[in-house]
């Protein structure tokens, strides 16, 4: 792997870090309330359109979409960048959910569906959401526990089921949502269906308080009963529905990683300024041992960090499913820039725990992030069934 980064990538990187701090970090302070999601998509919308003016918008598809056509190396540059706010990944079109549900239908949708779906998605006309996440006894870390269903009734199926933390789930134009269609088959028996949100069958049915706050539209319980569609909703092909996540979920994974990364980063930018400036015992606190070792360990996790990403990213643009890498990256990235922003409240003090700066609130963002897209235990013990496969000899690839 060269770790070398094109001229053009590099103009990209600082461009957008350019916008990030002059045209989106300044409007943290007056962000909407967090219920008001008519008032985020009119700030999302704002911010796209800077976006677009500077020439950052929509790095991960093509320009068939308008986008930049960056690889998935280009992507884990630009999106940390991004990443520095949860306010820049909405302006830049590349946050969760719709950056993986763009990547998903791009690959396996039709071109009607393109047409209906990813183009508006893409533009950032529409946000959309993933409905896979049941409450118990259904479908969580474990998808053999899939509850919601669809039956055919003749040309159309009818969906039935509820799911829970759906993100973005609210004022959502359109949901992806994985349904058995197949009990004969298990895991394997499953569909994806695309549901408009104007059917009357769906409906977002409560807003529950969530620790993190950085998704617009929440993270809801949403409602399919009866919810009638045409063969022409089937995302892929039917039963394929697990496969197809994995099509989805693999990068998912790691664009997270690219994102908090960026958090991660600004953290530190913060608490190095404080360091520097305060004094404390005759000396700044960045001649103080104790801190310097806060902020050497989470140069140490960062590096470490940007490593595990850019070799997923690597083995993603060279054509592998990198299902290990991505694993491996996850839990570790996830956990290490929350170990990151704990350390930089710790130097800041009791500053770092106010409004004053962004920190307590990037360490509330970034302690979802050890349980969303599987919790570090489960991606745990993926990783280690793999290692135990190589060692006997049964491993298959990966």
């Amino acid at each position: 792997m060269d770790f070398t980064l094109s001229p053009e990538l590099l103009a990209l990187r600082e461009r957008t870090r350019r916008f990030i701090d002059e045209m989106v970090i300044p409007h943290e302070r007056q962000m909407p309330d967090i219920e008001d999601v008519a008032a985020w998509d009119g700030l999302r919308a704002k911010l796209q359109a800077a976006a677009r003016e500077a020439g950052v918008f929509l790095p991960q598809l093509g320009a068939e979409w308008g986008g930049l056509g960056l690889n998935w190396v280009g992507n884990a540059v630009v999106f940390e960048e991004a990443g520095r706010s949860a306010l820049g990944i909405q302006a830049l079109n590349c946050a969760a959910p719709d950056e993986g549900n763009m990547h998903l239908i791009e690959k396996i949708g039709t071109s009607a569906q393109h047409d209906q779906y990813l183009r508006p998605l893409a533009a950032g006309a529409v946000r959309s959401c993933f409905a896979m996440t049941e409450p118990p006894p259904g479908a969580g870390t474990d998808p053999s526990l899939l509850a919601t269903s669809a039956e055919r009734h003749g040309k159309r199926w009818v969906i039935n089921g509820k799911k829970h933390f759906i993100s973005g789930a609210s004022g959502a134009a359109f949901c992806i949502v994985m349904a058995k269609t197949d009990t004969v088959r298990g895991r394997h028996g499953a569909t994806m269906f695309l549901v408009d949100a104007d059917n009357p069958g769906f409906r977002v049915t409560r807003r529950p308080q969530i620790y993190d706050r950085s998704f617009i539209g929440g993270h809801c319980e949403v409602s399919f009963e009866d919810c009638e569609v045409g063969e022409d909703a089937i995302l892929g092909a039917a039963n394929e529905g697990f496969d197809y996540a994995q099509v989805r979920l693999r990068p998912a994974r790691l664009t997270h990683c690219m994102r908090w990364l960026g958090a991660a980063r600004r953290a530190t930018e913060h608490a190095m300024a404080h360091a520097l400036a305060r004094q404390s015992f005759n000396s700044r606190l960045a001649d103080h041992q104790g801190v310097q070792w806060l902020l050497a360990d989470c140069e140490i996790d960062m590096h470490s960090s940007r490593l595990l990403i850019w070799h997923a990213a690597w083995l993603l643009d060279q054509g592998a499913t990198a299902s290990h890498e991505t694993a491996v990256a996850k839990v570790a990235v996830s956990e290490a820039v929350n170990r990151v922003a704990d350390r930089c409240i710790q130097v800041c003090g009791a500053q770092g725990m106010s409004e004053d700066l962004p920190l307590a609130n990037l360490y509330r963002e970034t302690r979802a992030f050890r349980i969303y897209d599987g919790p570090s235990e489960v991606h745990r013990m993926t990783i280690a069934k793999r290692l135990i496969r190589r060692a006997d000899g049964t491993e298959r690839g990966h």
